[in-house]
């Protein structure tokens, strides 16, 4: 039978404790923790929800954290790990339980107050990340419910973009500068061709994609073969899109400070060129 030694309560559902290994442990379940005291045991058939913070400041942090939440909030906010642990079947970065109990928390609060922040990725979220937003509009509608609040759309594009952090081990704050940057350079495109892209379209789900995999190619310094044979076609057929290309590369360099190969730009140009086309 598996036994944790207690380490803390720091609620009456919530132990902090330590396994045969000596690891650090969190452990959930109604009542676990109503008279415990250090140095008792606990065995896991009592246990509903488990997980470890292997990294010594995010156990800090956490135990912060949820020290000031009551626990009707604290349930639900860790039942939206769960719910994204079992939706997408693989491991999450542990910094999740931290993230977006954090965010979520502080989601509620501001809804609550009447407060609503905008999300301006919105859009590119959802096309970018289509099954991470899918269980973020799960998550949502079971905190809506379960703590009798309001959070808008907004909200989901946010959570799923903490889902996407876990799944691959990305900073919240990089991928949110990566689609500030998405944007940008989707204004320079309408505004140097002069046309409005349908951001429901599916060439506009094309371009954001190909544009956020150019933005990881660039971080991770990966080097794409270069069609030269169609270098030379592209600035002589479509010149404007050639150009334009360019200055996209140059506003993700300023932006990335890394450099970036030219045939970022021949394959670029092939979207830009489709796009104007299908304006025309």
């Amino acid at each position: 039978m598996k036994t944790y030694l207690i380490k803390k309560a720091l609620n009456n559902n919530v132990l902090i404790a330590t396994d045969v290994n000596g690891n650090e442990v969190v452990l959930i379940g109604r009542g676990i923790g109503f008279g415990k005291k250090s140095g008792e045991s606990i065995i896991r058939e009592e246990v509903e929800k488990l997980f470890v913070l292997n990294d010594p400041e995010e156990q800090e942090q956490y135990k912060q954290l949820i020290s000031t939440l009551d626990e009707k909030t604290l349930k639900v906010l860790i039942s939206a790990v769960e719910i994204i642990r079992e939706r997408a079947g693989m491991p999450l970065n542990e910094h999740i339980h931290i993230a977006l109990t954090d965010h979520l928390f502080f989601a509620v609060n501001r809804m609550r107050r009447g407060m609503v922040i905008r999300n301006p990725f919105l859009l590119e979220t959802k096309a970018l990340y289509p099954d991470e937003y899918k269980i973020a509009v799960e998550v949502t509608a079971m905190v809506n419910e379960q703590l009798s609040v309001a959070l808008p759309e907004g909200e989901i594009g946010f959570i799923a973009l903490h889902i996407h952090s876990a799944l691959v081990n990305k900073n919240v704050r990089d991928l949110t500068r990566h689609s500030d940057l998405i944007v940008r350079l989707v204004t320079m495109i309408e505004e140097q061709l002069d046309i409005i892209i349908d951001k429901t379209s599916i060439d506009y789900i094309r371009l954001i994609r190909h544009l956020r995999f150019a933005i990881e190619r660039v971080v991770r310094g990966d080097k794409i073969a270069e069609p030269e044979k169609i270098t030379g076609l592209l600035k002589n057929e479509y010149p404007i899109c050639y150009n334009l290309a360019w200055k996209l590369i140059k506003v993700m360099q300023q932006s990335l400070q890394k450099e970036i190969y030219e045939a970022e730009a021949v394959y670029l140009t092939l979207h830009l060129q489709r796009i104007q086309a299908k304006m025309e």
